[in-house]
Formats: structure tokens, C-alpha cells, sequence
């Protein structure tokens, strides 16, 4: 299901405005807002539950959104490792560029940044102009939701704006890696035993 023009131009304005809302990534449903609006990155927060102390991942629709969001990495293996990744569903944690919203990195210098290859995430950042905070729509310790429904029993009193669509072929949420060092830092949900 591709989004009409019409639905993504009306959720770029609310995203824009400051509103929060849900919409389906690779391998669970997540909360989105734009990085830089504080005020909507706490509303967040209390939404789920979650300590601030934790930062948020951020998703783009390419590179290019990410300029002004990160430094970098100038490590030829990690340039290599982003190459071979992105656009795909591996999160990195790399150096912040500066003056982010603490409550975006968490307080931390660094900040989880993904480029996604998953088509309804793209026509959302590239409508909005922006990338956008990816958070698991889930409260704080439970199970990240796959199901729209779920979704808006959870949250839906409270969003702004949802974007329609099927999640990607990911089992969970994404791998995440540190840009400093190549490690994983969490591992990707396992593929499903083929049976035979």
C-alpha cells in the first residue's frame, strides 16, 4: 500500500507542527516526530514510559538527511560497513554533531542513526524533508508491536497523524552497531528455522 500524496503532504504538516504519530518500519510499528522538536521527543517519552537517559534512534530516507545530525566516520572499514548496510534495516550509533537536543542522544555524544530501505518510511521522511525519531511503539518493557491494531490501543488517542502500510520482512527491531569499533551492539532478530 503506497501512501496518497495528499495523506503524506497532511502528515508532513503535522510533523512539522510538532505532532507525533506512528508508522511501520522494517520489522516492528514505531513512534516518529521530528529529531530536532524537543517538546514532541518528550512527548514521546511519556508516551512509552522510557527513561531520557536512553536517546533515540533516528531514520532517514538517505544520507543526505542525516547531514547536520552526525559527524561522519572517516575509518575506511566503517564507510565500508555503512555502504554495505544502508539503505537497510542496521542502525549505527556514531559521533553526534553538535548542539543536538540532549533529550534526542540522551545526554550521551553519539546518536543511532539508520538510512531505511523500506518504502512507506522513505515517501515519509522524503515528504516530511526530514529524517525522523524511530522508537518502538511499545511501552517501556513490553513486546514492540506488529500490529496496527495494537498500536492504537496503545497509543492511538495520542498521536497526531499514523501512516498506513506493512511492515518490512525484519523479524524485530533493527541491528545496531557502534561506529566506533564495528561491534554489534544488538543483534538482529533471528530469521524463522526453514522447515523442511
Amino acid at each position: 500500500m503506497t501512501p496518497s500524496a495528499v495523506r503524506l503532504r497532511r502528515i508532513r504538516d503535522q510533523i512539522l507542527a510538532g505532532g507525533v504519530g506512528a508508522y511501520p518500519t522494517e520489522g516492528v510499528w514505531g513512534l516518529g516526530c521530528d529529531p530536532l522538536n524537543e517538546t514532541a521527543i518528550r512527548r514521546i517519552i511519556r508516551l512509552k514510559g522510557r527513561g531520557s537517559e536512553k536517546g533515540l534512534i533516528v531514520i532517514a530516507a538517505g544520507m543526505d538527511q542525516l547531514d547536520g545530525l552526525v559527524r561522519w566516520p572517516t575509518r575506511p572499514s566503517i564507510r565500508q560497513g555503512l555502504a554495505e548496510t544502508w539503505p537497510g534495516p542496521v542502525t549505527w550509533v556514531m559521533e553526534a554533531a553538535p548542539d543536538l537536543p540532549a533529550i534526542l542522544t540522551g545526554g550521551r555524544p553519539t546518536i543511532a542513526v539508520r538510512v531505511t530501505h523500506h518504502a512507506p518510511v522513505i515517501s515519509l521522511c522524503r515528504a516530511a524533508g526530514t529524517a525522523l525519531v524511530s522508537t518502538s511503539a511499545n511501552f517501556s518493557g513490553r513486546p514492540a508491536r506488529k500490529r496496527r491494531w495494537q498500536v492504537m490501543k496503545d497509543f492511538g488517542v495520542n498521536l497526531d497523524w499514523l501512516l498506513p502500510g506493512p511492515l518490512g520482512g525484519q523479524r524485530g527491531p533493527s541491528e545496531i552497531r557502534d561506529a566506533a569499533t564495528g561491534r554489534v551492539l544488538r543483534a538482529a532478530a533471528p530469521a524463522p528455522a526453514k522447515r523442511p
